[in-house]
């Protein structure tokens, strides 16, 4: 006998029934953010080793952030550096819950690998990450010992220098690269390096020579003695606009080398990226009430009195950039024409 067609009534139950299930998913969605994070613990993943910069900012504000978030959670600070934070991001992507109790403090050369990157990441896809807010407007450095045989950045274009790095994506070795390949400096990249600590480390024993991508918030805050006794010196900036205090020095930017138009645009695609050096990231699924709580609490804690303080004690700069903007800006990069884009991907490229 052939099977009976579903009656009217069954029909109707199992229609219900999806209702009903929808109907829950979308309550459990649109939980107050208060509700949902009282009692909870909240995790910011920082994408580099303990005792760079991007952890110490993450730290800094782990301190403060649970007193502005909705149900004021706990805070905890783990770290998952690899692949310049690109394991971090697949993990956040792919691993680690989706309900807005895990941040990701990830590269900015992780945000904008996909555009820049010789390698597509198949794994994760970081323009569909949700972002939170970027808190410091980075310039990056190049520095050198004072007992280095390049004593300028002229020299440079003549003389080898030997400055530490990190993985493909990062800044330490993206930077002095595109350095390389674009203005024709004699930069000997040494790879693999953890992160900014090891580096700088390496630095302090005389391992190598230098270091280009480095930030100088977070440099100048943990190394300050370097610049005040003389032993390691700034060389150029990299930064389109450059930082204020290093301007008054006198300090120049690779942009004052640039020979050409072409270099120079290249140089400001690239550089464009500084704009959100520090961003912080959740996953696409998270929902969007969640979203708007967590944006709204890190901008709150960025402008806490009590964090401003304890970052002016720390000698680190704090730069915040709304998550809306942030998103918005992210999204403007990622329109640039192609066939620019197809030239600062060849200038970053490992010849």
């Amino acid at each position: 006998m052939a099977a009976s067609m579903p009656t009217r009534r069954s029909r109707s139950t199992a229609t219900a029934l999806a209702l009903l299930c929808l109907a829950g998913g979308t309550a459990a969605a649109e939980e107050p953010a208060a509700s949902f994070y009282k009692g909870k613990t909240v995790t910011i993943m920082v994408g580099s080793s303990p005792g760079g910069g991007y952890d110490l900012y993450a730290r800094l504000i782990g301190r403060h952030l649970g007193r502005h978030i909705p149900g004021n959670p706990s805070i905890v600070v783990g770290n998952m550096p690899g692949a310049a934070s690109n394991v971090l991001a697949a993990h956040i992507y792919n691993v680690a819950p989706k309900d807005g109790t895990v941040i990701g403090a990830i590269f900015m050369g992780a945000v904008v690998e996909p555009l820049l990157g010789q390698k597509q990441r198949a794994t994760h896809d970081t323009s569909r990450f949700n972002y939170i807010g970027n808190a410091n407007k980075d310039t990056y450095v190049c520095l050198v010992r004072s007992d280095a045989p390049v004593k300028t950045f002229g020299e440079a274009l003549e003389k080898e220098l030997v400055v530490g790095g990190s993985a493909e994506g990062a800044s330490t070795r993206d930077f002095p690269v595109l350095l390389n390949n674009l203005l024709g400096t004699k930069l000997k990249v040494v790879s693999g390096y953890a992160g900014s600590r090891e580096i700088n480390l390496a630095i302090e024993r005389g391992e190598v020579e230098g270091g280009c991508g480095e930030t100088w918030s977070s440099v100048a805050a943990t190394f300050p003695s370097w610049f005040r006794d003389g032993k390691v010196k700034v060389l150029v900036q990299e930064d389109v606009d450059g930082y204020p205090a290093l301007n008054r020095q006198g300090v120049p930017r690779t942009l004052d080398f640039a020979r050409t138009e072409e270099q120079r645009r290249i140089l400001e695609v690239i550089y464009g990226q500084t704009t959100f050096g520090r961003p912080y990231v959740v996953a696409p699924e998270v929902p969007a009430a969640r979203i708007a709580a967590l944006r709204a609490a890190f901008m709150a804690t960025l402008r806490d009195p009590d964090l401003v303080a304890e970052a002016e004690r720390m000698q680190v700069d704090v730069m915040p950039i709304a998550g809306e903007e942030l998103q918005a800006k992210i999204a403007a990069l990622y329109a640039t024409p192609k066939d620019l884009l197809e030239k600062a991907r060849q200038a970053l490229a490992r010849k």
